[in-house]
């Protein structure tokens, strides 16, 4: 299911949660949505989710506007989202089974019809053996599993994952990305991912928009957001990424002098020699004080802080060869 947003603002006073969004998120996509806190994230969440009415503006699912239906056909339209939270917002006096049940306890659904979808669910994110397990037994990690496969529970056109792996440690985090990706393939789902973690828009996401103080300030796929991104708030994201194997910042900073040249090297030109070829034929220097490569999918994406420095004619060819190799330069000022 394909969501429009048209000029949707959210105000709490004179504060401007939302301002003038307008987005379209492809169906059966994992669209990212990210920003700092207080960027407008999780009001967004709520006008998208029908939680909240916007001041001013369009939802659209297809080519049905929902933001302005009545109660009734609110309620069964919610019927039809699915919801992860960070606080996984399962009930503790219920065990797994039950938690997943409640859903379709709420939709009338039978009790056979209820305990055959539990069974396949908890199947689904590997926790059939849990069925009976009070949720005080299970880890982080087995919470999220038994609130994923609840959000599943009456088949939901589209999943909200509002900040999903947060109280995750990295590799419950990547374990629980993995079955994102693989649920959103099987059941043809559009996925709307919440996060402040730009390792969570790389490990999980197509497209992702990114926000700050209530406004979009770039959208795009994953793989042109890392290759070539435009505003500062995304490259300082880009500037504080993790690894996928280790909690560490996988951009080395071999010097506490920041380079005045930022490269980007786009997938495909990682294992080409071209620093030591320009060196040679502009005579020219490169000091490289910083670098590191970050996997999108199955591409890889290289990141080089540097000086250069020789005469400035040839600083300047060789910043305009390294752009005709498909090589995004940005200076320092």
């Amino acid at each position: 299911m394909q969501i429009t947003l048209k000029n949707l603002n959210r105000n709490y006073g004179t504060l401007h949660a939302v301002s003038g969004i307008s987005l379209d998120i492809p169906s059966n996509k994992i669209f990212g949505i990210i920003g700092r806190s207080g960027a407008g994230k999780s009001t967004l969440v709520r006008l998208v989710s029908l939680l909240e009415k916007p001041d001013s503006g369009e939802v659209w699912y297809d080519d049905q506007r929902v933001d302005n239906l009545s109660e009734k056909e609110l309620i069964l339209q919610r019927r039809r989202l699915g919801m992860i939270f960070q606080n996984f917002n399962l009930f503790s006096s219920r065990n797994a089974g039950e938690n997943v049940a409640y859903p379709m306890e709420i939709c009338g659904k039978d009790k056979e019809t209820i305990s055959k979808r539990v069974k396949e669910l908890l199947e689904l994110v590997e926790l059939g053996d849990r069925i009976d397990a009070p949720i005080s037994t299970l880890s982080g990690g087995q919470k999220q599993r038994v609130a994923i496969a609840r959000a599943l529970a009456c088949e939901p056109d589209i999943l909200f994952c509002d900040e999903a792996t947060s109280a995750l440690d990295p590799q419950t985090t990547r374990a629980i990305l993995k079955l994102i990706r693989e649920i959103q393939k099987k059941m043809n789902l559009t996925v709307v991912m919440i996060t402040h973690q730009m390792e969570v828009v790389r490990d999980s996401c197509d497209y992702v928009t990114v926000l700050s103080e209530g406004s979009v300030v770039e959208t795009g796929t994953v793989k042109e957001i890392f290759s070539k991104p435009k505003s500062e708030v995304t490259k300082d994201f880009l500037a504080h990424l993790t690894t996928a194997d280790q909690d560490k910042d996988s951009t080395v900073h071999w010097s506490k002098v920041p380079g005045r040249y930022t490269l980007r090297f786009a997938a495909g030109n990682t294992d080409t020699p071209i620093i030591s070829r320009l060196t040679k034929e502009f005579d020219v220097e490169f000091n490289i004080r910083g670098g590191g490569v970050q996997k999108v999918g199955e591409d890889e994406y290289g990141t080089l802080i540097c000086d250069i420095t020789g005469e400035d004619e040839a600083v300047k060819k060789t910043i305009s060869k390294l752009k005709r190799h498909k090589i995004t330069v940005e200076e320092t000022l």
